[in-house]
């Protein structure tokens, strides 16, 4: 039993060609950043801002958002290498089948289930939230048990949350161009509620919100057992709020923030020159939304002190609390629109991975199938649109989010590894882009995403400990032995042998 074997880079792109598994190519480097910059730009912003202030890093929670990105920059520069090299959808899953083998490279898969489907059910009960706000405002107001998660304030399903994932699964079964045209009003839509934000709110800003700008550490009783960071359980480190430590803590909450850049490498089938175009998609991308992370978590905590920031809506009840409820009302307009977002590149993404899998025997084979007419994977989209609805509207999943970061992390460091791997085992493979400093690059994204994950609590560990040991049962019952590889590998030892 091979669990290792390798499905060649040739292969890979060959299978592309093959008429019923064939995805349009319609999207242009334009559009590829904008995907990066309509999948980032979302719950980081909106939400975590305050609560990470509030209860980690103080003001210094620019240094978080800016380490973090440094730690996803790192990764983007490998994903770029591998992306432009095997321009094949799957991301992860595909560059770990090219270097690791098949069975690591389902593991990838896998994860990239937490991701991506869980990471869009968790943004989707987010986009509720801010909806029913808005329609309250407005005066039509949503029953509780229709608009608030199972188990909160009497709710019984989420109705908005459940509506979006539906929309956004019929719009990306329509084709990925007209999402794309979608994506970019929406784009457009929340980039200029967040420049709306730096402009005005600097207006607000007090100098001594911001002293001291690193507020000195203190005990955080609250976080203890196993829902302490696992380094500071390994070390014997009493857990700290504010401080370096509060930082480094801070790190792997914001994080969440950048998920889904690498969604942009998803969508290397579907890219029309995606040599040139997916570099310039994922590290494009990342800058643009660093720059602005860093501007608006520096606005928001000079416009109130970080004590008393929102934890549901700091950036809309900041502007609530200097004066300006306009504002707040069109921050909200903007949340609503940059989640949506979020949601549908996400979806896009995971339903990308599943036709990658699906094609490889890995999954059922009937999702690889591509619409004739909108040249999508119908299938998988529909069945993860089903799948990410049901977890959005019935699962409480604030517990929950958390397994998103852990397992953006370890794809993040599998692909840092893999670009290690295939510059020793391919150095003849043309590469439009190079990882720069190899091996030190990807060697240093290997040591940031772990530093990130050992900031992570025990509990998301064990969680995550579970869903990889479920997957490791299903890949042994299901997908190794329904792998095309595996099957070619058998005809072809049966044709050699004497």
């Amino acid at each position: 039993m091979n669990l290792f074997r390798t499905k060649s880079i040739e292969q890979s792109i060959g299978d592309t060609r093959e008429s019923a598994h064939r995805l349009r190519r319609d999207l242009s480097a334009l559009d590829l950043v904008v995907f990066g910059v309509g999948v980032i730009i979302g719950t980081g912003i909106f939400v975590l801002t305050g609560q990470v202030a509030k209860d980690k890093a103080g003001p210094a929670v620019a240094i978080s958002f800016v380490l973090a990105a440094v730690v996803c920059g790192l990764a983007a520069l490998c994903y770029a290498e591998f992306a432009s090299t095997v321009p094949v959808a799957g991301s992860a899953y595909t560059f770990a089948y090219a270097t690791l083998g098949e069975f690591p490279a389902w593991i990838i898969g896998w994860d990239l289930i937490l991701e991506l489907a869980l990471g869009s059910a968790v943004v989707a009960v987010g986009w509720s939230g801010y909806a029913a706000s808005l329609l309250d405002t407005i005066g039509l107001p949503l029953p509780a048990a229709f608009s608030d998660p199972p188990g909160e304030g009497g709710g019984v399903v989420n109705v908005p949350a459940v509506l979006l994932v539906v929309a956004v699964a019929g719009l990306l079964v329509l084709g990925v161009k007209i999402s794309s045209r979608v994506n970019a009003v929406i784009v457009a839509i929340k980039v200029f509620v967040v420049l709306l934000v730096i402009v005005a709110g600097l207006f607000l800003v007090k100098g001594a919100n911001y002293t001291p700008f690193i507020p000195p550490s203190r005990p955080n009783p609250s976080v203890e057992g196993a829902a302490a960071p696992l380094i500071q359980v390994l070390f014997g480190i009493t857990p700290v709020s504010y401080g370096w430590l509060g930082i480094f803590a801070a790190i792997a909450i914001v994080f969440f923030a950048y998920i889904g850049f690498d969604v942009v490498a998803t969508a290397a089938e579907e890219s029309r020159r995606p040599q040139r175009d997916l570099p310039i998609g994922l590290i494009g991308s990342l800058v643009v939304t660093a720059v602005l992370y860093a501007a608006v978590s520096l606005v928001v905590v000079g416009m109130e002190d970080y004590r008393r920031l929102s934890d549901a809506a700091p950036l809309a009840d900041a502007f609530k609390a200097a004066g300006h409820p306009v504002f707040a009302t069109v921050i909200s307009i903007g949340a609503v629109a940059g989640l949506t977002a979020v949601v549908l590149i996400l979806l896009l993404g995971q339903s990308r991975i599943f036709f990658a899998m699906s094609r490889d025997g890995m999954l059922p084979e009937w999702l690889a199938a591509v619409h004739p007419r909108f040249g999508t994977p119908y299938r998988s989209t529909v069945l993860m649109g089903v799948v990410v609805a049901a977890l959005a509207g019935f699962i409480p999943l604030a517990k929950l989010a958390e397994l998103v970061n852990i397992g953006t992390l370890f794809a993040f460091l599998t692909v840092s590894i893999g670009v290690l791997i295939l510059r020793r085992t391919r150095p003849d493979l043309p590469r439009s882009f190079r990882t720069p400093l190899v091996p030190w690059i990807p060697i240093l994204s290997v040591l940031a995403c772990l530093f990130v994950m050992v900031n992570l609590p025990v509990e998301t560990w064990l969680r995550f400990l579970a869903w990889m040991a479920i997957g490791t049962v299903i890949y042994f019952g299901y997908g190794h032995r329904h792998s095309h590889l595996r099957a070619r590998t058998a005809r072809r030892a049966a044709r050699d042998a004497p």
